[in-house]
């Protein structure tokens, strides 16, 4: 069984998404610290007609050295109105904004209190419009207490996983890279993603790579989305 393991980011982008369509089983790694400085559990990034802008999640207690799962909504500003006023101002006029915009509304103006939860509730529907069928797991339900490498390994038999699919960023470095004969003996494979990151129909004039997939699917559609994400091998 093929497992992927990554921090729940913030409307994430589409190399995200990739890597979970190619896993049998992922994790969400919620029982890490939140990442010091600028993150993309909390920030990620939209379309708009001057290039591109941030969208960031507001927190009480970035730097209380929490995990991400502890970390709370800073509700006091009104960001949540904020982000999906901008969303839609920059994306109404793309092909499939009607078609999504009541879900994606619903999800950004509920209630939540902690940010896992609102990362959780967007990634859940993107994995729903894209028709991924992929187990999600939380690894704080897990209740694992190493930590690294070994923590990574753990997970992956505490789910009966024999292969680990790794990303390629900081969290490959620090985990896998040069740790490859720790899985050979516990009898997991490692396949790192091979992605190529796919060009498509934006509005604004030029492409621009890594947005949030959101640019993706209001401009293509949930369908075309996923076939172009699957194609990439």
């Amino acid at each position: 069984m093929i497992v992927s393991i990554h921090q729940p980011n913030y409307l994430p982008w589409i190399k995200f998404f990739h890597k979970i369509i190619f896993s049998d089983t992922y994790i969400v790694f919620d029982d890490v610290q939140l990442p010091r400085g600028k993150s993309f559990v909390l920030r990620n990034k939209i379309k708009t007609e001057n290039k591109s802008g941030w969208l960031t999640v507001p927190v009480k207690n970035k730097s209380s050295m929490l995990s991400i799962n502890e970390i709370q909504l800073n509700n006091n500003i009104n960001w949540k109105e904020s982000h999906w006023n901008k969303i839609c101002q920059n994306y109404s006029k793309t092909k499939f904004f009607d078609t999504f915009q009541k879900d994606f509304g619903n999800v950004f103006l509920e209630n939540y209190e902690y940010l896992l939860e609102s990362n959780i509730s967007i990634i859940k529907l993107i994995l729903k419009i894209l028709d991924v069928k992929t187990k999600i797991k939380f690894s704080s339900d897990l209740k694992i207490k190493s930590h690294g490498t070994n923590k990574i390994l753990d997970i992956i038999e505490s789910v009966n996983g024999d292969e680990y699919y790794s990303g390629t960023g900081g969290g490959t470095n620090r985990y896998v890279i040069g740790k490859e004969e720790i899985f050979k003996k516990h009898n997991i494979k490692i396949k790192f993603q091979n992605f190529s990151h796919p060009k498509y129909p934006q509005l604004f004039g030029n492409f621009i790579e890594g947005l949030s997939i959101i640019d993706m699917i209001f401009n293509l559609g949930g369908k075309r989305t996923y076939n172009i994400l699957k194609s990439i091998r």
